[in-house]
């Protein structure tokens, strides 16, 4: 745990940092300048960023490039091909994790959550703090805290807005641990999904994007038979309940361009980096 809650802090000053270099990319600051701005020594700022991120902060800064961001995505679009070709879910460490979606039904969906008791707790995680809530049947929301945690609490509580809350560390500790420090698990996490039918079919396509991969939103709408519905395949990928295990941060725009992420554009990067890393 303290291992992990060091991760967290130093997690704090590579967000810093990421904001700094996306900003300045296009001059290319030097190692310097960035620790500076941090509040670090040269010779602290690059032990820090390698040893949290595994690549140097000039690879980083390459990394951030349209250019190579577009390599990337042609790259990742091939394994998904070959994927789907060969009849495989993943060839990366998500399905390592052996993920199995259970969504709700219809009546379900519309009672909001009545008779459902959902466990709750908010933990430290090598990108930050993060909620995650889990029923019955599965996980059912996954998502980092930034600022205020009772506003975060808030978000889960509209989407379940009939459940009983019941704040559970006991329960969902060994859900964190087996989610961001496992490198395999030799039993499946199963998800709970609340979501339309259309959400469902985005949600569990994102599911088949490789850990180290890139796709794009048109490659999605394409994979679930509705090539025109590109605008809705992004609403449903922004409205993704389970973050990180559901990568919907694989997503970015075909021109190259990394794109939104709920929590944070400096978070989305971070964590593709961290899997760039794990998959070379």
């Amino acid at each position: 745990m303290n291992d992990t809650l060091e991760q967290s802090q130093h997690y704090q000053l590579i967000e810093r940092a990421i904001r700094y270099i996306e900003e300045n990319v296009q001059r290319q600051p030097e190692l310097e300048e960035i620790a500076s701005a941090i509040g670090l020594s040269e010779y602290h700022f690059q032990r820090l960023f390698t040893a949290w991120a595994g690549i140097s902060p000039k690879r980083f800064m390459q990394f951030l490039t349209k250019e190579q961001a577009k390599q990337l995505l042609d790259r990742s679009e091939n394994l998904l091909d070959t994927t789907h070709q060969t009849g495989l879910s993943s060839l990366g460490r998500l399905h390592d994790l052996f993920v199995n979606t259970e969504a709700v039904t219809p009546g379900e969906y519309k009672s909001r959550g009545a008779g459902v008791n959902i466990h709750y707790g908010i933990h430290v995680t090598p990108f930050g703090k993060c909620l995650i809530a889990t029923t019955e049947r599965g996980i059912c929301h996954l998502g980092f805290v930034d600022g205020s945690e009772g506003k975060a609490l808030d978000a889960l509580v509209e989407h379940w807005k009939q459940a009983t809350m019941i704040e559970d560390y006991k329960t969902t500790a060994p859900l964190v641990n087996r989610i961001f420090l496992d490198a395999k698990l030799d039993s499946p996490l199963k998800l709970h999904l609340r979501g339309t039918n259309f959400q469902i079919k985005v949600w569990e396509a994102l599911l088949n994007i490789p850990t180290g991969g890139l796709t794009t939103y048109e490659h999605i709408a394409a994979q679930i038979g509705n090539p025109r519905a590109v605008r809705a395949v992004g609403s449903a990928v922004g409205d993704n309940p389970i973050a990180y295990l559901i990568p919907c941060h694989r997503v970015i725009r075909k021109s190259g361009e990394f794109g939104n992420y709920l929590y944070g554009s400096a978070r989305k990067k971070a964590i593709l980096m961290r899997e760039l890393v794990v998959t070379e």
